[in-house]
């Protein structure tokens, strides 16, 4: 039989579980809407303007608060980072499912370039974002992380679509297809309308030319 004790205990462990959630689920909310905003300001001043002041001041906290969550802007841009590549990698994963032995080289061509370019599409302040990971020390970690995911990712993909070419060969071909995309999407994110898709059609002429020459040996 259960106490009237244990039955106030009960009530009051749900509550601070509740208040606990509630906490919780601000504070994420809190950090998505720091994360957006250093997005719009990244886009807006570019990264050498950006400050951890600026941006308390846009989501309308003190920088003592903004401390809380991070302790600096790279760290947030890290985030900001991180974020994009589990993107990428969501991307990747897509086509891993993919029916990449049966179909046509230049659909499947078509079809990742359109893929991963929607990844670039979505995440505001890209180039600036892309220029950072390179060029700064506390966020070099992501871009060789990105490269690595996209090379493992790539070299897999070619084996299957029949390079039967030995793993550093596949990976060398991977990173001459991720150079290549990768400079493209960035073109293509600022261009519109026709330019940007003759853009994205001779990069697809480029790289189904690469991969139909290790197709055929």
């Amino acid at each position: 039989m259960v106490s009237k004790r244990q039955v106030v205990a009960r009530q009051q462990s749900q509550e601070l579980e509740a208040r606990s959630s509630q906490v919780q689920g601000r504070a994420k909310q809190r950090n998505q809407q720091i994360l957006d905003v250093t997005n719009t300001l990244l886009e807006q001043v570019g990264l050498d303007d950006l400050s951890t002041a600026l941006i308390a001041k846009e989501v309308g906290i003190s920088v003592g608060a903004l401390y809380h969550y991070y302790p600096n802007k790279y760290a947030i841009l890290y985030a900001i980072g991180k974020q994009w590549l589990d993107e990428i990698e969501r991307a990747l994963l897509d086509m891993v499912q993919w029916d990449i032995e049966s179909t046509p080289l230049e659909t499947l061509v078509d079809a990742m370039l359109a893929r991963n370019l929607k990844v670039y599409q979505r995440q505001r302040a890209v180039l600036a974002l892309v220029q950072a990971m390179f060029s700064v020390p506390e966020l070099r970690e992501l871009d060789q992380q990105h490269d690595a995911m996209v090379i493992s990712y790539m070299a897999e993909l070619f084996k299957r679509m029949g390079i039967k070419r030995r793993i550093n060969e596949r990976e060398r071909l991977a990173r001459l297809y991720l150079e290549c995309s990768h400079a493209a999407f960035l073109v293509v994110v600022n261009q519109k309308g026709e330019r940007a898709k003759r853009t994205l059609a001779d990069t697809k002429l480029m790289l189904c030319a690469l991969l139909k020459a290790h197709l055929s040996e």
